[in-house]
Protein backbone atom coordinates (compact mmCIF):
# COMPACT_ATOMS: atom_id res chain seq x y z
CA UNK A 1 0.00 0.00 0.00
CA UNK A 2 3.01 2.31 -0.08
CA UNK A 3 2.13 4.14 -3.30
CA UNK A 4 -1.50 4.41 -2.23
CA UNK A 5 -0.52 5.89 1.12
CA UNK A 6 1.80 8.39 -0.53
CA UNK A 7 -1.04 9.56 -2.76
CA UNK A 8 -3.35 10.05 0.21
CA UNK A 9 -0.69 11.84 2.26
CA UNK A 10 -0.64 14.73 -0.21
CA UNK A 11 -3.88 16.02 1.33
CA UNK A 12 -3.85 14.70 4.86
CA UNK A 13 -2.19 12.68 7.56
CA UNK A 14 -2.11 8.96 6.83
CA UNK A 15 -0.77 6.23 9.08
CA UNK A 16 -0.48 2.49 8.53
CA UNK A 17 0.89 -0.30 10.69
CA UNK A 18 1.97 -3.92 10.43
CA UNK A 19 -0.23 -6.11 12.59
CA UNK A 20 1.50 -8.48 15.03
CA UNK A 21 3.03 -11.32 13.06
CA UNK A 22 3.23 -9.30 9.84
CA UNK A 23 6.26 -7.67 8.21
CA UNK A 24 8.28 -5.67 10.74
CA UNK A 25 6.09 -6.18 13.80
CA UNK A 26 6.72 -8.59 16.67
CA UNK A 27 5.24 -12.05 16.67
CA UNK A 28 2.03 -12.48 18.67
CA UNK A 29 2.30 -14.35 21.96
CA UNK A 30 -0.55 -16.63 20.94
CA UNK A 31 -3.70 -16.80 18.81
CA UNK A 32 -5.33 -13.47 18.03
CA UNK A 33 -9.08 -12.93 17.98
CA UNK A 34 -11.07 -9.77 17.24
CA UNK A 35 -10.55 -8.47 20.77
CA UNK A 36 -6.77 -8.85 20.71
CA UNK A 37 -6.28 -7.29 17.27
CA UNK A 38 -8.61 -4.54 18.44
CA UNK A 39 -6.39 -3.87 21.43
CA UNK A 40 -3.42 -3.53 19.10
CA UNK A 41 -5.33 -1.15 16.84
CA UNK A 42 -6.40 0.94 19.83
CA UNK A 43 -2.76 1.14 20.91
CA UNK A 44 -1.76 2.35 17.46
CA UNK A 45 -4.50 5.00 17.48
CA UNK A 46 -3.43 6.15 20.94
CA UNK A 47 0.09 6.70 19.62
CA UNK A 48 -0.69 8.39 16.31
CA UNK A 49 -3.99 10.19 16.97
CA UNK A 50 -4.40 10.55 20.71
CA UNK A 51 -8.07 11.11 21.49
CA UNK A 52 -8.87 12.37 18.00
CA UNK A 53 -11.27 10.32 15.86
CA UNK A 54 -9.98 8.79 12.64
CA UNK A 55 -11.22 7.35 9.38
CA UNK A 56 -10.35 3.65 9.20
CA UNK A 57 -9.52 2.15 5.81
CA UNK A 58 -9.20 -1.61 5.46
CA UNK A 59 -8.62 -3.98 2.57
CA UNK A 60 -9.63 -7.65 2.56
CA UNK A 61 -8.95 -9.10 6.04
CA UNK A 62 -8.08 -5.58 7.19
CA UNK A 63 -11.60 -4.57 6.22
CA UNK A 64 -13.00 -7.41 8.30
CA UNK A 65 -10.99 -6.18 11.29
CA UNK A 66 -12.08 -2.56 10.80
CA UNK A 67 -15.70 -3.60 10.38
CA UNK A 68 -15.62 -5.57 13.63
CA UNK A 69 -13.72 -2.83 15.49
CA UNK A 70 -15.82 0.22 14.65
CA UNK A 71 -19.11 -0.73 16.39
CA UNK A 72 -17.34 -1.33 19.70
CA UNK A 73 -15.18 1.81 19.44
CA UNK A 74 -17.54 4.49 18.23
CA UNK A 75 -15.50 7.14 20.03
CA UNK A 76 -12.50 6.38 17.77
CA UNK A 77 -13.85 5.69 14.31
CA UNK A 78 -15.43 8.68 12.58
CA UNK A 79 -15.77 6.89 9.25
CA UNK A 80 -14.96 3.67 7.41
CA UNK A 81 -13.82 2.73 3.92
CA UNK A 82 -13.76 -1.01 3.23
CA UNK A 83 -11.98 -2.11 0.06
CA UNK A 84 -13.21 -5.53 -1.10
CA UNK A 85 -13.50 -6.49 2.54
CA UNK A 86 -13.65 -10.12 3.60
CA UNK A 87 -17.23 -11.21 4.22
CA UNK A 88 -18.43 -11.23 7.85
CA UNK A 89 -19.65 -14.77 7.14
CA UNK A 90 -16.64 -15.99 5.16
CA UNK A 91 -16.34 -19.34 6.95
CA UNK A 92 -19.98 -20.28 6.39
CA UNK A 93 -19.86 -18.94 2.83
CA UNK A 94 -17.08 -21.26 1.69
CA UNK A 95 -18.22 -24.18 3.84
CA UNK A 96 -21.74 -24.09 2.46
CA UNK A 97 -20.71 -23.41 -1.13
CA UNK A 98 -17.97 -26.02 -1.62
CA UNK A 99 -18.46 -29.60 -0.37
CA UNK A 100 -15.81 -30.98 1.95
CA UNK A 101 -15.51 -33.94 -0.41
CA UNK A 102 -14.29 -31.82 -3.33
CA UNK A 103 -10.70 -32.73 -4.20
CA UNK A 104 -10.11 -30.20 -6.98
CA UNK A 105 -9.08 -26.53 -6.96
CA UNK A 106 -12.32 -25.55 -5.23
CA UNK A 107 -11.66 -28.07 -2.48
CA UNK A 108 -8.18 -26.65 -2.02
CA UNK A 109 -9.62 -23.15 -1.76
CA UNK A 110 -12.09 -24.34 0.86
CA UNK A 111 -9.41 -26.04 2.93
CA UNK A 112 -7.04 -23.05 2.71
CA UNK A 113 -9.73 -20.57 3.70
CA UNK A 114 -10.88 -22.59 6.69
CA UNK A 115 -7.28 -23.13 7.79
CA UNK A 116 -6.54 -19.40 7.64
CA UNK A 117 -9.56 -18.57 9.79
CA UNK A 118 -8.55 -21.29 12.24
CA UNK A 119 -5.19 -19.65 12.89
CA UNK A 120 -2.95 -21.22 10.25
CA UNK A 121 -1.54 -17.87 9.16
CA UNK A 122 1.56 -15.83 10.13
CA UNK A 123 -0.48 -13.59 12.44
CA UNK A 124 -2.19 -16.50 14.23
CA UNK A 125 -5.54 -14.84 13.54
CA UNK A 126 -8.49 -16.95 14.66
CA UNK A 127 -11.65 -15.30 13.40
CA UNK A 128 -15.26 -16.46 13.56
CA UNK A 129 -18.36 -15.46 11.63
CA UNK A 130 -20.90 -13.13 13.18
CA UNK A 131 -23.68 -10.65 12.60
CA UNK A 132 -22.72 -7.13 11.57
CA UNK A 133 -23.58 -4.63 14.30
CA UNK A 134 -24.09 -0.90 13.94
CA UNK A 135 -21.43 1.73 14.42
CA UNK A 136 -24.07 4.46 14.45
CA UNK A 137 -24.48 6.94 11.65
CA UNK A 138 -20.84 7.37 10.63
CA UNK A 139 -20.14 7.50 6.89
CA UNK A 140 -19.23 4.05 5.53
CA UNK A 141 -18.23 3.41 1.94
CA UNK A 142 -17.81 -0.13 0.62
CA UNK A 143 -16.14 -0.88 -2.70
CA UNK A 144 -16.17 -4.37 -4.18
CA UNK A 145 -14.24 -5.79 -7.11
CA UNK A 146 -15.71 -5.72 -10.60
CA UNK A 147 -13.36 -8.19 -12.26
CA UNK A 148 -14.81 -11.58 -11.38
CA UNK A 149 -11.63 -13.35 -10.28
CA UNK A 150 -13.52 -15.75 -8.01
CA UNK A 151 -15.52 -16.77 -11.03
CA UNK A 152 -12.46 -18.58 -12.33
CA UNK A 153 -12.83 -21.30 -9.67
CA UNK A 154 -14.11 -24.39 -11.52
CA UNK A 155 -17.77 -25.29 -10.97
CA UNK A 156 -18.30 -23.01 -7.98
CA UNK A 157 -16.99 -19.68 -9.28
CA UNK A 158 -20.33 -18.05 -10.00
CA UNK A 159 -21.63 -19.00 -6.58
CA UNK A 160 -18.51 -17.70 -4.87
CA UNK A 161 -18.97 -14.34 -6.58
CA UNK A 162 -22.59 -14.27 -5.41
CA UNK A 163 -21.49 -15.03 -1.85
CA UNK A 164 -18.85 -12.29 -1.95
CA UNK A 165 -21.38 -9.71 -3.10
CA UNK A 166 -23.83 -10.85 -0.44
CA UNK A 167 -21.10 -10.37 2.14
CA UNK A 168 -20.55 -6.80 0.98
CA UNK A 169 -24.25 -6.11 1.38
CA UNK A 170 -24.12 -7.43 4.95
CA UNK A 171 -21.51 -4.78 5.78
CA UNK A 172 -24.08 -2.09 4.90
CA UNK A 173 -25.59 -2.70 8.34
CA UNK A 174 -22.58 -0.93 9.85
CA UNK A 175 -24.23 2.45 9.52
CA UNK A 176 -27.31 4.36 8.46
CA UNK A 177 -24.94 6.18 6.09
CA UNK A 178 -23.51 3.17 4.24
CA UNK A 179 -23.09 2.89 0.48
CA UNK A 180 -21.76 0.07 -1.70
CA UNK A 181 -20.21 0.56 -5.11
CA UNK A 182 -18.23 -1.53 -7.59
CA UNK A 183 -14.78 -0.82 -9.01
CA UNK A 184 -15.53 -2.19 -12.46
CA UNK A 185 -11.91 -2.53 -13.59
CA UNK A 186 -10.50 -3.94 -10.37
CA UNK A 187 -9.70 -7.34 -9.03
CA UNK A 188 -9.22 -7.85 -5.30
CA UNK A 189 -6.60 -5.10 -4.96
CA UNK A 190 -8.71 -2.04 -5.71
CA UNK A 191 -6.14 0.36 -4.26
CA UNK A 192 -3.67 -0.92 -6.88
CA UNK A 193 -5.96 -1.45 -9.87
CA UNK A 194 -8.07 1.70 -9.47
CA UNK A 195 -6.52 3.87 -6.77
CA UNK A 196 -8.52 6.91 -7.88
CA UNK A 197 -11.75 5.11 -6.95
CA UNK A 198 -10.44 4.29 -3.50
CA UNK A 199 -9.04 7.79 -2.96
CA UNK A 200 -12.36 9.38 -3.93
CA UNK A 201 -14.20 7.24 -1.36
CA UNK A 202 -11.72 8.11 1.36
CA UNK A 203 -11.90 11.81 0.52
CA UNK A 204 -15.70 11.71 0.70
CA UNK A 205 -15.77 9.89 4.03
CA UNK A 206 -13.08 12.16 5.51
CA UNK A 207 -14.96 15.28 4.44
CA UNK A 208 -18.25 14.00 5.83
CA UNK A 209 -16.62 12.91 9.08
CA UNK A 210 -14.91 16.26 9.52
CA UNK A 211 -18.04 18.20 8.65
Amino acid sequence: MTAFQETLSADGRVCSYDRLGAAGSDQPEGPQDYDSVGETLTGVLDQVAGDEPVVLVGHSMGGLIAGRYAPDHQDRGAGLVLLDSTSPTAVADVSDRIPESDTGPAGELRAQTLAIFAGENPELLVFTDGEVTSAGDIPVRLIQHGQQYLGEVPEYGEGLEEDWTAGQHKWLALSEDSELSTAENSGHYIHVDEPDVAVAAIDEVTTRAAG
